[in-house]
């Protein structure tokens, strides 16, 4: 895990010792939130500003949430049957212990369905990533995957941290640089160096590994930003906690329209558009993981932004944890 983090102003001296083994210092400022530039969602760009806050350097990794499932008898979401109440008409198979797993076509595909690479796996979980047969050895230090935020939010409760907003994520995820295209600088591949762990090739059948890695890869392995945080980029997805609306959707309740410490939009907002029968609230995820590829998915930049139902798991999606001095 010993990289040298990339340069970075000077910022402010952490108030104190970190409250935790591994976590880092983030001295709060005003920044430029969401693009102009990428996906509607992430428009319009504005200022924001957050106070300061510590930050896991690291990913949650399994042998963590291991410790925690060992102390708790914690059953994750993935792991337990979905109720049939909250999906009316679903096939009894589909309500199984299941959660969402990346399976890679050997040929191209329609790109228009997500369904030709994502499948619904019964058995797949923490424990087993790929679902019946797989395991966690050798993925010890590899983040934590197949969480849904129920069970991150049971996770920050038992071990007294909290999920970052989107704005203190995304203010984590620069680093302290301003006005770049990404998390390092303007190139993806600075002189061919592989910054983060993302696709290359042509999605989502051919994955050429030149950052050495076809899934999830251990925690630490790429090197940091500026505020000594690894995989903010790449990786995994990453859960926060607000509510997912379009930027240009939420309500400011601002001065001067400056936004101080948001909180995303509102429960009810959340709901996607798209299948109104059913009342399943989304979260905002940041950071992009190693499915993301220019082919397809440039959302490995940290104004990009994704919904993500509550009820949802999948191999792609994990999360680190704050300390807030105080509330905001």
């Amino acid at each position: 895990m010993a990289r040298s983090p990339l340069p970075t102003p000077a910022t402010a001296k952490p108030p104190g010792r970190p409250p935790a083994k591994d976590m880092a210092w983030i001295p709060g400022g005003t920044f430029t939130m969401g693009s102009d530039h990428h996906y509607a969602e992430e428009a319009p760009a504005h200022p924001v500003t957050v106070d300061g806050f510590w930050i896991d350097k690291y990913l949650v990794t399994n042998a963590q949430f291991q410790k925690f499932v060992k102390a708790t008898g914690y059953v994750t979401v993935a792991e337990r049957p979905a109720n049939p109440d909250h999906y009316p008409g679903a096939q009894p198979e589909l309500l199984a212990p299941s959660s969402c797993v990346f399976v890679k076509p050997d040929r191209p595909v329609d790109k228009g369905s997500h369904y030709n690479w994502w499948a619904y796996v019964a058995g797949a979980n923490w424990r087993h990533p790929e679902g019946p047969g797989s395991s966690l050895k050798g993925r010890e230090n590899h983040p934590v995957v197949h969480v849904a935020y129920e069970d991150v939010a049971a996770y920050a409760q038992w071990i007294g941290k909290d999920i970052p907003t989107e704005a203190e994520w995304e203010f984590a995820a620069w680093g302290g640089r301003k006005n770049a295209e990404f998390a390092w600088g303007d190139e993806l591949h600075p002189s061919g160096k592989m910054m983060a762990n993302t696709w290359q090739g042509e999605f989502p059948w051919q994955n050429l590994k030149t950052d050495g890695y076809e899934g999830t890869s251990p925690v630490g392995a790429f090197a940091p930003n500026g505020y000594g945080l690894y995989d903010i980029i790449g990786n995994t997805w990453e859960w926060t906690t607000d509510w997912y609306q379009e930027h240009r959707q939420i309500k400011q309740d601002t001065c001067c329209g400056e936004r101080v410490n948001p909180r995303g939009g509102s429960l009810e907002a959340s709901y996607d558009p798209q299948t109104p029968a059913v009342k399943i609230p989304r979260k905002v995820i940041k950071g992009g993981s190693f499915l993301c590829a220019p082919s397809y998915c440039r959302r490995y930049r940290p104004p990009a932004r994704m919904a993500e139902p509550v009820d949802t798991s999948t191999c792609h999606l994990s999360f680190r944890l704050i300390v807030r001095r105080s509330t905001p």
